[in-house]
């Protein structure tokens, strides 16, 4: 019999359903109202180091005599802001990508992804130092394809998607992990909606060096949360949930160097897509570059970053993989067997949830507000306007990002779709072109010259290779999703790990 709730529920993705079908008009809207209403100065392209240290001590100037002043980060608070939002969740979902791929390949494509990382973030930043007056992914687009509209426009529309989305994802968790402690204590649909008003009110600063402050309280939570997992998987006999069965149904817990017998391609192109999506966070590095006072600085925190990354992205999911093997879920705290164990190590995960949505509302905001704003006293000056329209532009996206994280049905293969769909570009592919710019007519002009070309060439390939056939994975991924149950919207089901 159908309930109140049902009709209700019906109606409401019905409703949710016809928003959607202007969501991508609006954020196209958007983006090019951004890009017409931007008074972007035609500053000169530098083509020397003294010159390119000319400006940025120019714009730094400029932006010292407002009121609130963005270029103020230190290399070291860049490093700590890097962290806070790479030390993250999708880390725990590592141990899962290698049992579907097996020890070689997982960590050949773990290695191969983080040197990947560090050629793209450097060819970047180079980028970015011919061009200091580049504020955000936007503007890297814009310079980067010559000077084109239609990138500008495309890449706004990425940025705004990938974001709200993103920041769906980590409402959607932090809902999970609320009901993963209070043993579902509450509608889920509840307490998306008290991670949601934490988001918005944690959102409010509007530079990033504040930002950064909390970014280093994330990291410490997540870090906590990583170790009491492997400690908690190394004293249990046993894992206790699987996806191909609860233990021991699937055997004893074993490791292996290639897939099993029977893994689908489509699953491992899925497990390749989660290992790329941890290692390609560079469509937020020109919005932390751009608050940098001194931007030269950004490869120094890079390399902490390469660091911090280097061994958290593969020793944890290594040894969860050792203790885990077939039976590895994404996260990997939903394979513990003991309760107390999954609350005590996934109720630090709220932290960094929390956090890294803020950091991705902040580049978000700035997007929107920014090019709202202008030239106006009202974008950098502590006026009621000023905030208002701040407030109303971050609660906006919050609620956008809630609506999306209620309504999609598995956020897990969505982030495939998105390491698919958008870190093909702003991991890949962006930087290729980037590269071409910044080295037209001397590709081949000796040994180093000639193989960095050719690595890029192969950087562009991959982002190609994810765009294709990683695009269609994850669109199989998502089709057999609806095809079983469809969670609700709006859901009271009880979603703990």
């Amino acid at each position: 019999m159908e309930t109140v709730y049902d009709k209700l529920a019906a109606l409401t993705r019905a409703a949710f359903a016809s928003l959607f079908d202007g969501v991508t008009p609006l954020f196209i809207t958007m983006a090019q109202v951004g890009y017409q209403e931007k008074k972007q100065p035609e500053y000169q392209t530098t083509d020397s180091e003294d010159d390119s240290l000319e400006m940025i001590t120019a714009l730094v100037a400029e932006d010292h005599e407002h009121d609130i002043k963005l270029r103020t980060m230190s290399w070291q608070k860049t490093a700590i802001l890097l962290a806070g939002d790479q030390v993250c969740l999708a880390i725990m979902a590592q141990s899962w990508s290698l049992s579907v791929l097996g020890w070689v390949p997982g960590i050949i494509t773990m290695v191969l992804s983080g040197v990947l990382f560090w050629i793209t973030s450097i060819t970047m930043h180079k980028f970015i130092m011919k061009y200091p007056q580049i504020k955000d992914i936007c503007d890297f687009g814009y310079y980067a394809f010559g000077k084109s509209r239609a990138a500008y426009v495309f890449s706004a529309f990425m940025l705004l998607a990938n974001n709200i989305l993103l920041i769906g994802f980590h409402v959607l968790t932090g809902a999970k992990v609320l009901n993963t402690l209070s043993d579902h204590r509450l509608c889920t649909a509840v307490f998306s909606v008290i991670t949601t008003i934490m988001g918005i009110t944690m959102s409010l600063p509007r530079t990033l060096n504040h930002v950064s402050s909390m970014s280093m309280f994330s990291s410490a939570c997540m870090g906590t949360a990583i170790l009491l997992f492997l400690v908690f998987a190394g004293i249990e006999k046993a894992p206790l949930y699987g996806y191909s069965g609860n233990y021991p149904t699937a055997g004893p817990v074993k490791t292996y160097a290639f897939p099993l017998p029977g893994t689908t391609w489509v699953t491992c192109m899925n497990a390749v897509l989660n290992i790329t999506f941890l290692w390609v966070p560079q469509i937020l590095f020109p919005t932390f570059i751009a608050e940098m006072e001194r931007p030269q600085d950004f490869p120094k925190a890079l390399a902490v970053l390469a660091a911090i990354s280097a061994i958290l992205f593969t020793v944890p999911p290594a040894i969860g993989f050792r203790y885990l093997g077939q039976y590895a879920t994404a996260p990997a705290f939903g394979s513990l067997g003991v309760v107390a164990y999954k609350k005590a190590s996934f109720g630090f995960v709220i932290v960094p949830t929390l956090i890294i949505g803020v950091i991705y509302a902040n580049v978000t905001a700035k997007l929107i507000y920014t090019r709202t704003m202008g030239d106006s006293k009202h974008a950098h000056s502590n006026t009621v306007m000023g905030w208002g329209v701040w407030v109303i532009v971050m609660v906006g996206i919050w609620l956008l990002a809630f609506v999306f994280s209620e309504v999609i049905p598995s956020m897990g293969d969505f982030l495939s779709l998105l390491s698919a769909a958008f870190d093909s570009f702003f991991g890949f592919i962006f930087f290729a072109v980037a590269y071409w710019q910044l080295n037209k007519g001397k590709l081949f002009s000796g040994f180093g010259k000639t193989v960095m070309s050719l690595v890029n060439v192969f950087i562009l390939l991959c982002g190609l290779f994810i765009l294709g056939p990683g695009l269609y994975a994850a669109v199989e991924a998502i089709i057999a999703d609806y095809s079983g149950s469809v969670t609700p919207a709006f859901t009271c089901a009880n979603m703990a790990l």
